[in-house]
């Protein structure tokens, strides 16, 4: 089938919604503020975020299943104001347990549900482009923190951090749902105009698998472990970039901050850089890559004594982060098909849940018996890179090993 609709407008406009819900990962700017507010530890305070972080996968399949059945404009609506009114009413908290509702729970499910159907809507529409497609729309995501991160703590200075919640939430519900009015589902089987899918493509779209049918595969288990290895180790240095570098590096907290932003950056142009090159090289060949360099960014951190050696590593790990995070959409669809494709990348993304949950706990857990060296962590990091190449060995095998079965069952 194929429809006249300007993908490019609809592609813009959930960069700009995903460049919203990515304050989510600005959360550590309030942080601070927020315990003396509540005269709180910063444990407490952060449980927030640890709350946000841990329920993504539930909204990721529930915006999932919206836009599997066309609703992506309705997933938008109804994530975008759970979002904004999750920050407004973080605002207004008067006691961490309400963050925890507000902040974890309202503006996290909304978040989750927002994400879910702009990618999911966007790797519908872009079946061509795919890679970049889905870079496009996830560097708008990784990129909330370096947009919202100056602006919230602008806010905070003039008007206070509960103000600036407020604030921040009410331009979130006028931005998402202004741009959700451009976003439009996408048509079953769209295809852009003078686009011809190859055979080879046709066949792999052929294939359409329900996310219970998914998870009996061995395949399934390959690819969220692949998802789950590449974003580990980002996000073992993401949680502690800034304290790597003073401790390690001797940076002051503020040139310690200009690298997180640098890390941050480099996460945003990796998801459409390594989108883009996927779809000419291959996800499998991309990902050998990204693995490999993650292993030679942390032998970088481990034995550089310089903050050339700092900054270079930080570059590297968030464009490799950044490329797993613009890859893996891709891969979804391709490998179980796009009918089920909202619901199935929930599903997959508890991987990247996994990562969220564990990295930054293994990382400390390291750095504490180790006086606040976080040495041995880049060690285990390293490690685990190369276990994840060692996955896509065996995924890239039995990739071509289904090829050829379906070749054999076409030529029957």
């Amino acid at each position: 089938m194929t429809m006249k609709i300007n993908r490019w407008v609809i592609l813009i406009a959930s960069t700009i919604i995903n460049l919203c819900v990515g304050a989510v990962y600005a959360f550590s700017i309030f942080a601070l503020p927020l315990t003396n507010v509540f005269n709180a530890s910063m444990g407490e305070i952060m449980m927030a975020f640890t709350i946000n972080a841990a329920i993504s996968p539930i909204p990721m399949i529930l915006g999932g299943k919206l836009v599997d059945r066309g609703g992506a404009k309705i997933a938008i609506f109804i994530g975008g104001s759970m979002f904004g009114v999750g920050f407004i009413l973080s605002g207004l908290a008067t006691a961490p347990w309400m963050l925890y509702i507000t902040y974890g729970l309202i503006a996290g499910i909304g978040q989750g549900i927002v994400y879910s159907s702009t990618i999911g809507n966007t790797v519908k529409l872009f079946p061509d482009k795919r890679g970049l497609g889905a870079g496009i729309v996830t560097a708008g995501y990784g990129g909330g923190t370096i947009v919202i991160a100056p602006i919230a703590n602008a806010l905070i200075a003039s008007i206070g951090v509960n103000q600036a919640l407020v604030t921040l939430g009410i331009a979130f519900l006028v931005i998402i749902l202004g741009c959700g009015i451009l976003v439009k589902p996408s048509p079953v089987g769209y295809a852009p105009h003078g686009w011809n899918p190859p055979v080879t493509l046709k066949n792999k779209e052929a294939i359409n698998i329900p996310w219970h049918e998914m998870i009996k595969k061995p395949l399934f288990y390959l690819v969220a472990s692949m998802f789950l290895i590449g974003a580990l180790s980002g996000m073992m240095v993401t949680a502690n970039a800034s304290v790597i570098g003073q401790t390690m590096f001797g940076l002051t907290a503020a040139t310690a901050a200009l690298y997180v932003s640098l890390y941050s950056f480099s996460n945003c142009i990796g998801r459409v850089f390594w989108g883009a090159v996927s779809d000419r090289i291959g996800r499998t060949y991309c990902l050998m890559v990204i693995y490999l360099v993650i292993a030679l960014m942390m032998l970088v951190l481990a034995f550089s004594n310089s903050v050339l050696g700092f900054a270079v590593a930080i570059i590297g790990i968030g464009l490799c982060f950044g490329g797993t995070m613009g890859i893996f959409p891709s891969i979804v669809g391709e490998k179980f098909g796009m009918k089920y494709y909202g619901v199935n990348y929930g599903v997959v993304f508890i991987g990247y849940s996994g990562a969220a949950f564990f990295g930054p706990r293994i990382a400390n857990s390291v750095a504490a018996v180790n006086n606040g060296n976080f040495t041995n962590a880049f060690y285990i990091a390293l490690f685990i890179s190369l276990v994840g190449l060692l996955i896509t060995f065996i995924y890239r095998t039995m990739e071509n090993k289904l090829q050829k079965t379906n070749e054999i069952t076409q030529t029957v």
